[in-house]
């Protein structure tokens, strides 16, 4: 799912003196993009994503929520929610990563599966970017428990005396394909959120966000949904 526009932060003790806080409203024409298929749920809908990021001396703290309105009235079908800790008292660069995933479908008994990470994080610069990756154990709790790995790289970029910000990250990661039995092979799951925003003012920016996925819905296909965003920056 979804390590959103501060997580490239996590592993950057030299940002120790920040916060931040954001609230983002996306409009989802999915309806109209793949009709009927497994991101529709059968209207175009919009959800909402309220982001935390806090540092502090033993590293920093990432956590977002996500809601859809996808249901009756406009009311929230969906919810996911996701917060992480880096962790660090030595001087190497690296990090001790931790995160739990979770949230829950309308109507849909674990549809969304808790997921525990445990990992390494590493900080570095490429170019204009800010960029952070981590490779981590997940256990996905399925009715039958599934053991697997994660690799995840996170991007933040500004251009344009920061009028315009490139950011988002990129998850690889296995599952069991059977989620009942653990039987049978794994799968391989791309997931990727690019997110690219014109600062109107201090606060708000207006952009997009692009979901990109393989073989995470479980038509197993390939999609490529974007959406239209706003953004406020407390």
């Amino acid at each position: 799912m979804r390590k959103k526009l501060f997580l490239f932060l996590f592993c950057l003790p030299w940002f120790a003196g920040i916060t931040a806080q954001n609230v983002q409203l996306h409009f989802a024409p999915w309806h109209g993009l793949v009709p009927g298929d497994a991101p529709d749920p059968g209207k175009n809908y919009f959800y909402s994503t309220v982001e935390m990021f806090k540092p502090d001396k033993w590293g920093s703290t990432f956590c977002f929520i996500d809601m859809s309105y996808a249901g009756n009235k406009g009311s929230v079908n969906m919810a996911y929610w996701e917060i992480a800790r880096d962790l660090k008292f030595w001087k190497a660069p690296v990090m001790a990563h931790l995160e739990y995933n979770g949230g829950l479908v309308e109507g849909v008994s674990g549809a969304i599966p808790n997921a525990y990470l445990l990992g390494a994080s590493y900080p570095f610069v490429l170019g204009k970017a800010f960029m952070s990756t981590y490779v981590a154990y997940k256990c996905n709790a399925f009715e039958k428990t599934s053991n697997d790995i994660q690799w995840t790289v996170t991007w933040n970029c500004n251009l344009l005396n920061n009028k315009l910000s490139m950011c988002g990250f990129m998850d690889l990661w296995t599952e069991n394909k059977d989620r009942v039995t653990g039987e049978g092979d794994k799968k391989l799951i791309l997931y990727t959120q690019p997110q690219f925003w014109f600062n109107a003012t201090e606060h708000l920016a207006v952009g997009t966000e692009i979901n990109i996925s393989s073989d995470f819905y479980f038509d197993r296909k390939v999609y490529c949904l974007p959406t239209l965003a706003a953004k406020w920056q407390f």
